[in-house]
């Protein structure tokens, strides 16, 4: 039977059971203790027949030892005699309760004598209730006693045998049956790999559903009585036998580097795997072949510990601690080894001094680093005109170079509007005396008794912008600012060397947009005039129009290049205090004098 093992002092004892000499208490009255369920066989081994001087109950009786049990009741002093009964009798060195009972529960000393020696010990016997005892789960079981264990090899076969089955065989005057489960379930099992041979259970081949707590109920006759017991008996499932059983490093690996710093704790890390061997095994760290343990250096320690355990095979850790590192540890050998029945493994520990980076320097320079970011980040959203507009100064390419074209930019606006005002008075003299563009214009360019639609594709054709003026006036179907549009559109998806600007002079509603310019309104540039914020030549209406337009490297009062464009606000303040543009606007308007119907009838 297995035993809880307690030490307790025995209580003092006035007299023995029998006249003699003295008797002492064996090894400092040390006290078993034995658990029995209610209702179930119990049996007490007296613990003198453990010690090495008293092999059997036999020998001693041959010796002139004579074994008496005595029991000592719970909450009394005085030891009392067991007298013996179908209930309780002596069967060597055992005393058997046949069944226990709830009143059993107390202190049973065994006394080992003669006529010149005695000597006695305790065992105590503790009766449990169901509802005591220790349950896996609700539906298992009750058991009292510790436990069995036992492991089978997956795939492989094993006989299962109740614990204790023999002393009950030896006790027992008539039948005994076995009935065994399986956490909540009983014999039969499903699948036929278990299978109940007698009072054995056989495992044909081992499963991993088949782990877990077997339970045994022993039943057998004495005499008149049916007596029971339940055992217990867990089963593990392990790796089979024929698999590799080397010992395996697992960490460090053959190239690793362990990055160590110097006045400072270093710890190196060993991990072996142990495959399943019903022997030991060892995992432990050497320095300059010596163990830890060797050593007389107190900054080196170790612990082991276990990280994995996966059907007996078992990854162990072992770490080895070196407080207050040393410039001198760097030249030592460190080797972690393994070791079992089949095999051992050694793998060396390789350190490098870890470089010690400028945490300060290295953070004020990144702080640098992302301010001077940040900072351009902002100059570049706040000045990113500027910015490409001194790019195309500098690296563009100048298009009248490269086309035959005459003309720069050809406009394109509502005649008979305010937006004819706005073009002759600003965007003419703006593109033409202040940016140096050549500005082509139909009404004023244009010679007398020329076919309109033919004049009017030729201009388009020789311009490498077409500026379209928008406005809530502007293009009504068939007039000539919309084949001036169709032009400029139809050159662009044909791979032609025209762009097309959409200038908005005044805001337009979505449904005064004919159908050309919300197609061109999805692909097209749209620059926004937005009054007296963009007279001024610094402005972003300006820059805007400027990127859109051909490089033009001629500035003012002969300087070339955009820095030329610095002095551009003092010229356009002169052309806005002028009032005499309107003079232009009367003889341009009298130059080409077409009627609408005759627009019209070019058109179509």
């Amino acid at each position: 039977m297995a035993f809880f093992v307690v030490l307790v002092v025995l209580p003092v004892v006035r007299g023995d059971v029998q006249s003699g000499p003295i008797c002492p208490s064996w090894r400092d009255s040390s006290v078993a203790v034995v658990r029995v369920l209610d209702d179930e066989v119990g049996w007490l081994s007296c613990p003198l027949f453990s010690h090495l001087s008293i092999s059997n109950n036999s020998s001693t009786q041959g010796s002139g030892h004579h074994l008496i049990w005595s029991r000592l009741p719970e909450g009394q002093v005085v030891e009392q005699p067991i007298t013996y009964s179908s209930h309780i009798t002596k069967d060597g060195d055992r005393l058997w309760l046949q069944p226990a009972t709830a009143n059993d529960t107390g202190l049973y000393v065994c006394t080992l004598r003669n006529e010149s020696s005695c000597s006695k010990t305790a065992v105590r016997l503790e009766v449990l209730q169901p509802q005591e005892a220790v349950r896996g789960a609700e539906c298992e079981l009750p058991v009292a006693t510790v436990p069995n264990h036992m492991v089978i090899p997956l795939q492989q076969g094993k006989t299962l045998d109740c614990p204790d089955l023999q002393d009950a065989a030896r006790m027992a005057t008539g039948s005994l049956t076995v009935t065994w489960f399986h956490r909540c379930q009983r014999y039969p099992f499903p699948l036929s790999y278990r299978q109940q041979k007698g009072v054995s259970l056989q495992f044909h081949m081992m499963m991993d559903s088949f782990q877990g707590s077997y339970y045994c109920i022993v039943h057998y006759q004495r005499k008149d009585k049916v007596l029971r017991f339940t055992r217990t008996i867990n089963v593990t499932a392990v790796y089979p036998i024929t698999l590799p059983k080397k010992p395996t490093i697992l960490h460090p690996t053959k190239e690793q580097l362990y990055s160590v710093k110097l006045n400072t704790e270093v710890r190196l890390v060993c991990r072996a795997l142990f495959p399943y061997l019903d022997t030991p095994f060892e995992i432990w760290w050497t320095v300059d072949g010596k163990t830890v343990e060797q050593l007389a250096d107190t900054r080196f320690s170790k612990t082991s510990r276990q990280l994995k355990n996966d059907y007996g095979d078992q990854t162990m850790e072992s770490e080895l601690v070196i407080h207050s590192f040393q410039a001198a540890d760097l030249k030592r050998e460190y080797n972690c080894s393994v070791k079992n029945q089949e095999g051992s493994d050694t793998r060396r520990a390789q350190l490098e001094e870890e470089v010690l980076l400028p945490s300060v320097e290295l953070g004020c320079g990144l702080g640098v680093v992302l301010v001077f970011l940040l900072v351009l980040f902002v100059l570049y959203h706040v000045y990113w005109l500027e910015l490409l507009l001194l790019y195309r100064s500098w690296f563009g390419t100048d298009e009248r170079h490269t086309d035959n074209k005459e003309y720069d930019v050809y406009i394109s606006y509502a005649r008979n509007s305010e937006d004819e005002q706005f073009v002759l008075s600003t965007l003419q003299i703006v593109l033409e005396n202040e940016l140096g563009y050549s500005v082509c214009i139909f009404d004023r360019d244009s010679l007398p008794g020329g076919t309109i639609t033919d004049e009017t594709l030729n201009f388009v054709a020789r311009s490498r912008r077409l500026l379209v003026v928008i406005s809530p006036g502007y293009a009504s179907q068939g007039s000539q600012a919309l084949l001036e549009l169709k032009a400029g559109i139809d050159d662009m998806a044909l791979g032609g060397h025209l762009r097309v600007i959409l200038v908005q002079y005044k805001p337009v509603q979505r449904k005064g947009w004919v159908r050309e310019l919300r197609r061109a309104r999805v692909a097209l540039v749209l620059v926004q005039w937005q009054g007296d914020k963009s007279r001024e030549l610094t402005s972003r209406f300006w820059k805007r129009l400027r990127v859109e337009l051909p490089v033009q490297r001629v500035g003012i009062g002969g300087n070339d290049g955009e820095d030329g464009w610095r002095n551009k606000d003092l010229a356009l303040g002169r052309f806005n205090s002028q009032n005499s543009t309107s003079s232009q606007t009367g003889l341009l308007t009298n130059t080409v004098k077409t009627p609408h119907s005759t627009i019209f009838s070019s058109i179509t």
